[in-house]
């Protein structure tokens, strides 16, 4: 059966057309690459509509996905310190924000994965990373059909078996290099792109072998199965985790003081979470549709460093370039993206993120 109509705001539509009815008469083996550069055609097509006098922005953040930003997103402290409307658009996928930044629908997006911003860049989205929103990873993983009984001792059985995975995301990066750390070959499996809460939808349903995803959609997915490897497992293996709040680079060069207020805002929320998450932790639940007990569990999984530690060489200082390049290599080498930039550092923009430090 098709699955039923997604609101606009989704992106699934721009990730994959048709996506819905691969079976077996059709090719399912339709490369990710061919997908993944229809999305990016259409990115390339749109040259990013320019803010000349902002009245209001909108920024894309994610449902499900608790962060103390959305204390200030509710009690309209954005709109309070940028003196202008801020509206809020909620998606399930980075690379539906890279779309709405190309289309100049979307000024900033909260907590975009390195991943989907590394695919847009890679093909020449002028899009640049303003902040390191969350480390997480606990929370973004790939979960095994109970059933199967595979774990990180039996991967390799997961040759041929069905996956649905988010393309082109932090969980597809992952889910390409657990496989590669098993040796396991992912053309024998028939991967089929699905946003976390389809994904978490199909698994339970049990017609697939295996799932990707994040945040609350994980926490269902794993209610049917097992992951294969924990987050310190994953870290020492290389596979990091995190996201960043991502600008069109025209929107932090015409609107650098705005977008330097609203890191601000974002970075005090975070400093505010570790004294007074009592009192944020019911609005920033109810805000992600999601109980305060699962909103809880979910925050105890998420870092989020200072803005020191932001601008240092562990991160934007000099680590995060580095880390887009090899994420950037990987997929090319992977056939996922044609190719790669020589450098990232022009993707990474300190300049709002030090002149908020000094707010």
């Amino acid at each position: 059966g098709t699955a039923p109509e997604t609101s606009s705001s989704s992106g699934n539509e721009l990730q994959s057309k048709g996506r819905h009815h691969a079976g077996p008469d059709r090719e399912h083996h339709m490369k990710t690459a061919s997908r993944i550069s229809a999305l990016l055609a259409g990115i390339a097509m749109v040259a990013t509509a320019s803010v000349a006098k902002a009245e209001e922005i909108t920024v894309g953040y994610f449902l499900e996905w608790p962060m103390p930003f959305q204390y200030a997103k509710v009690k309209g402290l954005y709109d309070e310190a940028l003196g202008m409307k801020v509206n809020w658009k909620s998606f399930d996928a980075g690379t539906a924000m890279s779309a709405a930044m190309a289309s100049g629908d979307v000024h900033i997006s909260v907590s975009q994965g390195v991943p989907p911003f590394v695919v847009a860049t890679s093909a020449g989205q002028d899009l640049q990373i303003a902040d390191i929103a969350v480390v997480y990873n606990e929370n973004d993983n790939c979960v095994v059909k109970a059933e199967l009984e595979i774990d990180k001792d039996s991967a390799k059985e997961l040759e041929g078996k069905k996956a649905g995975v988010p393309i082109g995301t932090a969980a597809h990066y992952g889910f390409l290099k657990q496989m590669e750390h098993f040796g396991v070959d992912v053309s024998t499996m028939e991967v089929v792109d699905m946003a976390p809460p389809e994904g978490a939808a199909a698994f339970a349903q049990g017609s697939l072998d295996m799932v990707c995803g994040w945040g609350g959609s994980l926490q269902r997915m794993k209610e049917h199965g097992n992951v294969l490897l924990t987050g310190a497992e994953k870290e020492a293996i290389g596979i990091s985790v995190y996201d960043v709040t991502s600008v069109p680079a025209s929107f932090a060069a015409e609107q650098s003081d705005v977008l330097a207020k609203f890191l601000k805002v974002t970075a005090d929320m975070n400093a505010m979470w570790l004294t007074d998450s009592a009192e944020m932790l019911p609005v920033i639940a109810k805000d992600s549709g999601m109980s305060e007990d699962d909103a809880a569990a979910q925050l105890k999984g998420f870092q989020f460093p200072t803005v020191e530690e932001q601008l240092s060489d562990k991160w934007l200082g000099k680590s995060t370039a580095e880390f887009l390049k090899g994420v950037g290599d990987f997929f090319k080498e992977q056939g996922n993206i044609p190719a790669s930039r020589d450098t990232y550092e022009g993707a990474v923009n300190t300049g709002p993120l030090a002149a908020a430090a000094k707010m």
